[in-house]
């Protein structure tokens, strides 16, 4: 049930990168994640009603909710949406990776889980796969005060990414229904984007082209509401840092799309990083004996 659980996320929002530069440069990032998660709200609060699944929460369940919203459907998404037009998908990607270390970091201050021993390892196999999948890209980005200003926005919209997925964790511990407090996450970060543009006098009615909406449709649909659901169910099931290495293989479904659709050439470099990529992913859920003895005798030691 987790490979299926993790197969989807991956494949989910290895496409969602394809819609969000489809929509690029026809709405603002921060009417953009209005619309996006306001429709995955409308969307989830419908089914939820219908089914009768919608459950009530406390009122600090609903200020977590309010916080998970700012920060992983507001802040982390403007960031992502604004870093896009000063540094390429390449470079984004590697630093959206750092999630995964952030999510062990922060469990591990939050909640005290242990760092399992396999997960150091497959996380520097991941990110070393990262760095060599977009090693053209990398050394092809000419950096500038933009540059660095992006990749601050970047990393700090991870950073909010990964809190986001701390409260989804507190929820668990608390026994708040994941689809309710989704729900209503998505709602606040919808409500806070909105306050945002209205401050900004920006035009809450965008005026996009049929691959813009397909696009806004795709993201709010498939990738927020499904994608979403599915991952803070695998965080749940796994926990958050295992869970947040399935980003490292977001960009392998985009490139290989890419490949078929755009053209897109494999190098030397790339091949090597998506067998750095592969093989962290397996020591992660399937550690080899020999690894599996050396980590042991590790532990004997300690």
């Amino acid at each position: 049930m987790n490979s299926l659980l993790y197969a989807a996320v991956v494949f989910i929002w290895g496409t969602t990168w394809i819609a969000i530069a489809a929509q690029h440069g026809e709405i603002s990032p921060v009417v953009g994640v209005l619309w996006r998660f306001g429709i995955a709200a409308t969307i989830l609060f419908i089914a939820l009603f219908l089914l009768k699944k919608l459950k009530p929460l406390t009122k600090r369940d609903h200020a977590f909710c309010a916080l998970q919203g700012l920060c992983i459907f507001g802040i982390n998404f403007v960031c992502i949406y604004s870093a896009v037009a000063y540094i390429n998908s390449g470079l984004e990607s590697v630093i959206f990776s750092m999630a995964v270390l952030f999510n062990t970091i922060n469990s591990r201050i939050f909640f005290k889980q242990r760092i399992s021993a396999n997960f150091i390892p497959a996380a520097l196999l991941g990110l070393l796969g990262m760095l060599a999948l977009f090693w053209h890209d990398l050394t092809a980005t000419t950096f500038q005060w933009q540059t660095f200003m992006a990749i601050g926005l970047c990393a700090f919209g991870t950073y909010c990414f990964s809190l986001g997925n701390m409260i989804s964790l507190r929820h668990k511990q608390q026994n708040a229904d994941l689809l309710s407090t989704t729900a209503y996450a998505m709602l606040y970060g919808a409500l806070f984007m909105g306050a945002v543009a209205l401050f900004r006098g920006e035009n809450l009615l965008p005026h996009m082209s049929i691959v813009g909406w397909s696009a806004l449709m795709y993201l709010s649909l498939i990738g927020s509401v499904a994608g979403f659901t599915i991952y803070f169910i695998l965080i749940a099931r796994i926990g958050a840092g295992p869970a947040a290495y399935s980003t490292l293989l977001f960009p392998l479904v985009a490139l290989s799309i890419s490949t078929v659709w755009e053209g897109y050439v494999w190098t030397a470099a790339a091949v090597l990083g998506v067998m750095l990529i592969l093989l962290g992913n397996y020591i992660l859920f399937s550690p080899p004996k020999f690894l599996t003895k050396i980590l042991n005798k590790e532990k004997a030691v300690i």
